[in-house]
């Protein structure tokens, strides 16, 4: 609740994936009310704009480029909190997702600050809705599995590739342009087929949004000659494949027949 962004509080508020229309009400209040933002470096200006009255602080984190260490982070929201200033903590996407939000929600904790989440629309479901496609589907994607491709510079990506080369499944990658070579190989190491479509998005629900259909085989030179250096999110799986025809073609065979007779009238 917003009675509680007392002086002294912090709250960590989803960004979402960058246009300043699919924030939730409760964060742009919550940005109108700040008298200090920290916010990640893909937090774009037509965000910020909402909160001209508080002291912007760019503690942004980007690949080879980290402006601040985690530890840096939280000691400054500690700091913040406690001189008894209102305190955002603006995350890109969705806090809890790959935001490093439970790293600073103890630190906050242990200073015995009060800290709340408000959370924020990801980047998978905003790439959905910009490709017009469901990244679940009865029939084709059971599941959906979120990961991150991020590791450290040099580093082989520490995933399970058997479980997550699932053909019932829309696998979202997230941070993976520099790995997309990488999630290609082990991705069909592990059984999926080459000809599994991927969908590339890049700076996702912004003007300059860049999408790219393609498929498993062709993903690392796709992303080099797409991707450049934008923030990417890869969608891989047969959901990302479907157009309007196939999704209710296999909507209707994934139905009991009696159901499917219902709803054609037969």
């Amino acid at each position: 609740m917003l009675e509680d962004f007392a002086p002294g509080n912090v709250w960590l508020v989803g960004a979402g994936p960058g246009d300043p229309d699919l924030l939730t009400r409760k964060a742009e209040r919550l940005l109108a009310r700040a008298d200090i933002v920290f916010h990640d470096a893909l937090v774009g200006p037509a965000i910020l704009e909402l909160a001209p009255q508080a002291e912007w602080v760019s503690v942004g984190k980007r690949s080879g480029r980290h402006s601040k260490e985690q530890g840096t982070i939280d000691q400054l929201l500690v700091a913040a909190a406690l001189s008894g200033q209102r305190v955002v903590r603006l995350k890109g996407g969705d806090p809890s997702i790959f935001g490093r939000s439970m790293e600073e929600l103890t630190a906050l904790r242990a200073a015995g600050v009060p800290v709340h989440v408000c959370p924020g629309i990801t980047a998978a479901s905003a790439t959905a809705a910009s490709a017009g496609l469901s990244l679940s589907l009865r029939g084709i994607a059971r599941r959906v599995q979120f990961v991150t491709a991020h590791s450290r510079r040099g580093a082989a990506v520490d995933l399970d590739w058997q479980a997550l080369a699932d053909p019932d499944a829309t696998l979202a990658i997230y941070m993976g342009r520099e790995a997309a070579s990488e999630v290609s190989r082990e991705l069909i190491g592990a059984g999926l087929p080459g000809d599994t479509p991927v969908l590339i998005a890049c700076n996702v629900s912004l003007p300059d949004e860049k999408l790219l259909r393609t498929r498993l085989d062709l993903l690392p030179l796709a992303t080099q000659s797409f991707a450049a250096d934008l923030p990417t999110l890869i969608l891989v799986g047969q959901a990302v494949g479907q157009d309007n025809a196939q999704v209710l073609e296999a909507v209707s065979s994934a139905r009991p027949a009696s159901l499917a007779q219902a709803s054609t009238g037969d």
